[in-house]
């Protein structure tokens, strides 16, 4: 693949994030005006918003969630950016990790030195039904019409991956404890406590309403237990699934020469790939994304490095046997590996190969049109080591990954960060 490079350097300089979570006394425009707030307060020598010189913004279906579309005027006018060019992408998932990608290559050409990228969506506004209803338009059609519910197409992707390598039910509940560790230490996480903390809630519920208790012996006896974690769509139940979320996230990217001017510690972008998929009617392997390997190897090839360069990543963990596939696609892990990685250990906080450090999707909430540069924040907050007690305990951390997957694997993007 060719090793393509930016036309100029292109750094993170600044971000902020809401708390994921259910608003439904919020609109989208309070909840990216809350994001965008927090990134200027975030920038070390502070930014005049009438420096910036554009808006990207990601937004998958808010014309169906919020009966709103032409989001980029709208999200401009609230941030005071008007009459400067504002656009929205669409990518299903990965909008705003499209809309950072735009926000960079204007930045690397020339055209523009200061923009603002993020992405926003308002969920909650919605039945359960609605939204299941509303996700399913980021399907090839020949899976939707086929009945295959986002649950129904990973549920069949583990049943492959399982088939192929020999895991089990019990290695996605190791994915998922993991992230339930991670999330607690996160303040802007949906979902804050561990399965620990869930299992003793719910005796501690049953108590109080003079019903048996069971004998969980630990966590992975709780999430054995149908009555507090019901099967979804096999082998997937509730707690392997992410949920419905509210949430907006916003970057400041600036060109690499202008950088120092808000910060002695910019971020760099050092690689960005994108790939697509034709959906799992054109697919010979359940067990890989297409998109995601082409777009790993793009970025590679951009950064020059190679996967166990990589110290620590956010992937797309919509389910948890997404964040399976995608560590073994993104060549931290070989084929079939992956499972017994995450069981030995090696993906902890604390291990060799931190993933999802934020509790991921799973925990941390998946407004759709913001996950992406909420992905871009954890790994910019890492870096800087401004984490809290989710650091990362190893003192050289450099460089850090963000994957984003867009729909049942139509669209991937894999961005590298490096701290100088």
């Amino acid at each position: 693949m060719n090793k393509r490079k930016l036309g100029r350097g292109v750094t993170i300089v600044g971000a902020g994030m809401t708390r994921f979570g259910l608003f439904k006394d919020r609109d989208s425009k309070d909840l990216f005006a809350e994001a965008f707030t927090e990134m200027l307060g975030s920038v070390d020598r502070g930014v005049d918003p009438a420096e910036v010189e554009a808006l990207y913004i990601g937004n998958f279906s808010n014309d169906y969630f919020a009966r709103q579309s032409h989001w980029a005027p709208l999200i401009a006018d609230v941030i005071g950016l008007c009459p400067k060019a504002a656009t929205r992408t669409e990518g299903a998932c990965a909008s705003s990790a499209l809309a950072f990608r735009e926000g960079v290559f204007a930045i690397a050409s020339g055209f523009y030195d200061l923009v603002i990228v993020g992405g926003v969506e308002d969920m909650s506004k919605r039945t359960t039904e609605e939204v299941a209803e509303g996700l399913a338009l980021a399907a090839a059609p020949y899976e939707s019409r086929a009945g295959f519910t986002f649950p129904g197409v990973f549920g069949a992707v583990a049943t492959a991956y399982f088939d192929r390598y020999g895991a089990r039910r019990e290695h996605l509940m190791d994915i998922t404890i993991k992230s339930h560790r991670n999330a607690p230490l996160n303040p802007k996480a949906q979902f804050p406590f561990t399965i620990r903390d869930a299992m003793q809630a719910k005796a501690e519920s049953l108590r109080k309403r003079g019903q048996p208790v069971p004998d969980w012996k630990d966590e992975k006896d709780f999430l054995r237990d149908p009555g507090v974690n019901p099967m979804v769509a096999w082998p997937l139940y509730l707690y392997d699934c992410c949920p419905i979320s509210d949430g907006a996230s916003c970057l400041l990217l600036a060109a690499e020469p202008i950088a120092r001017r808000f910060t002695d510690d910019p971020i760099h972008v050092i690689g960005i790939g994108q790939g697509s998929g034709r959906g799992f009617h054109g697919s010979s392997d359940l067990t890989t994304f297409e998109a995601t390997r082409h777009a790993a190897q793009e970025a590679y090839a951009m950064a020059g490095l190679a996967p166990r360069d990589i110290q620590f990543a956010e992937v797309h963990d919509c389910f948890s046997i997404a964040e399976l596939i995608h560590i073994e696609d993104l060549g931290f892990f070989k084929p079939g590996e992956g499972y017994k990685a995450v069981s030995d250990g090696q993906t902890r906080l604390d291990g060799p190969k931190p993933i999802n450090t934020s509790g991921g999707l799973k925990c941390k909430g998946h407004p759709v049109g913001a996950t992406g540069t909420s992905q871009l924040y954890e790994v910019w907050t890492q870096l800087r080591g401004q984490a809290g007690a989710r650091q990362i305990p190893q003192a050289d951390l450099r460089f850090g990954a963000a994957h984003n997957l867009g729909g049942t694997g139509g669209t991937s993007t894999f961005t590298i960060l490096e701290r100088r």
